[in-house]
């Protein structure tokens, strides 16, 4: 048997055990080092439970905001029973999916033939002669493990940020990793941050029943999303009861007695039961020996790499959160699997943000893939737009929905197809013919030619390819 690399993972996420199946599979000595359990924070506090939640939360909604049109009774004779949720039973069921996924995982990784250590890594600094790496491995009874690697892999992710006079305690002011602890729904949530993260559990508290105030330090909810599916989102938020805060900065967040006060920059004070902190996330960088060993950190504390996941230091990569290219698991596990690809000499595509779709599990559901209405609005890109909302699509209308759209970016001369938003239940569905388009060129002819099921909301996609095709054709 010839030479075989030898590959330690630190963190076993997304980046950390796609990369761990890609190397085992194809050979490589593998150990993947994981203190908490493979999956991360994206399997154990952070996707799965927050999505598990959402799914709740969207079941109750859908039936909600449907159930009277479509000529649904409750309790017979056309009695309305109030419809209630187990805080404490959905929180144990999400807990139970995200430690079966983990496991899943492990067993995966392990049937690939990598080995799982459960501990802390660090990074020593020297590398060896032969250009070899050391990784210790702290255990969590305090023993240590010395590994020799041709290679290292940091994907370590990140966690919550937390404001210096708003720190979380578990019970009333929480963060996005405690919330899965409650028993109880919260009467009044205080929701502090706007991004993807607040706007998710914003959404899902208040359809599950909570009155939600969410507080945004911008002038709208998404900030960094597309205005036109921000907008969407707002509308629905307010509509169905929820006070949006915005141009709201919180400076502090306290518990008095059972309440939680929370003080904005401009002096103001709202009160609620419970707060949840989603004001970003940390990259977990700190106690690795990355600077020591020569690894470049941003100031932000994320990891500078290049678009094969090499690091400043030799024979060191990283991905996934740590990074801060794009905190999604679907980019982290891409990142690794490039990675490995890289290190053992296989073919390897460079990443391409470009072509990552990204989904916001709220309800309306925002899907995006390619370039975005910024990018045409600063002439980044000239392309072609144009919006159809869902109100013209018959399964929409069969479906009771009412709030939603297509959007497609296509370029003027050739009309290919370079981006496109979906707001629309399930939009992490029906953005995946939009990413197959741009990830390979077609043309908004190609999309407007391929059949489409009739009624359906993909056929919303074809509508708005063939109306950018007809633009087209009158130019030419």
């Amino acid at each position: 048997m010839g030479h075989v690399t030898r590959i330690v993972i630190i963190g076993g996420g997304p980046g950390g055990y796609e990369a761990g199946l890609v190397a085992a599979q194809l050979g490589a000595e593998v150990t993947v080092v994981d203190l908490d359990g493979l999956g991360g924070a994206s399997v154990l506090t952070d996707c799965v439970p927050s999505k598990t939640l959402i799914a709740t939360a969207e079941v109750k909604t859908n039936f909600d905001s449907s159930y009277q049109e479509l000529g649904i009774t409750l309790g017979g004779d056309g009695a309305e029973d109030g419809i209630g949720v187990d805080l404490g039973k959905v929180n144990r069921r999400v807990k139970r999916l995200a430690l079966a996924q983990s496991h899943d995982i492990t067993a995966s990784v392990t049937r690939a033939g990598a080995r799982v250590m459960r501990g802390r890594g660090r990074l020593e600094p020297q590398q060896g002669p032969d250009g070899s790496r050391t990784v210790v491995v702290t255990a969590a009874d305090g023993t240590e493990e010395t590994l020799t690697a041709d290679a290292v892999l940091i994907s370590t992710g990140g966690h919550p940020r937390e404001i210096p006079d708003a720190q979380p305690d578990g019970e009333r002011i929480l963060n996005w990793k405690q919330v899965y602890d409650l028993d109880e729904l919260p009467e009044e949530l205080i929701v502090v941050g706007s991004g993807v993260t607040g706007a998710e559990f914003a959404g899902a508290y208040q359809s599950l029943g909570s009155h939600v105030t969410l507080v945004s330090s911008r002038d709208r909810v998404l900030p960094g999303e597309d205005p036109d599916a921000a907008a969407v989102l707002e509308d629905v938020f307010r509509r169905r009861g929820m006070n949006v805060m915005a141009r709201s900065r919180a400076a502090s967040a306290k518990r008095v007695g059972d309440r939680v006060e929370v003080t904005l920059s401009d002096g103001r004070v709202i009160t609620g039961s419970h707060c949840l902190m989603a004001v970003g996330a940390v990259p977990n960088t700190t106690g690795l020996g990355l600077e020591e060993a020569g690894v470049r950190l941003r100031e932000s504390g994320h990891i500078w790499t290049d678009k094969v996941s090499r690091t400043t230091a030799p024979g060191v990569y990283a991905a996934g959160d740590c990074t801060g290219v794009l905190a999604l698991a679907s980019v982290a596990a891409k990142q690794g699997r490039v990675a490995m690809y890289h290190i053992l000499g296989e073919t390897v595509a460079p990443l391409d943000l470009k072509t990552v779709s990204a989904n916001i599990f709220t309800d309306p559901e925002i899907a995006t893939v390619g370039y975005s209405q910024a990018d045409a609005d600063e002439g980044r890109i000239d392309a072609w737009t144009v919006k159809l909302p869902l109100l013209r699509n018959p399964r929409a209308k069969m479906q009771g929905v009412r709030d939603g759209f297509v959007k497609l970016f296509c370029r003027p001369g050739t009309g290919i197809v370079v981006g496109g938003v979906v707001v629309s239940p399930r939009a992490s569905e029906l953005i995946h013919p939009i990413s197959i388009a741009v990830d390979n060129n077609l043309t908004v002819e190609q999309i407007a030619n391929a059949f489409t099921v009739y009624p359906s909301l993909s056929g919303s996609i074809a509508e708005v390819a063939r109306q950018l095709h007809t633009r087209k054709a009158a130019q030419d």
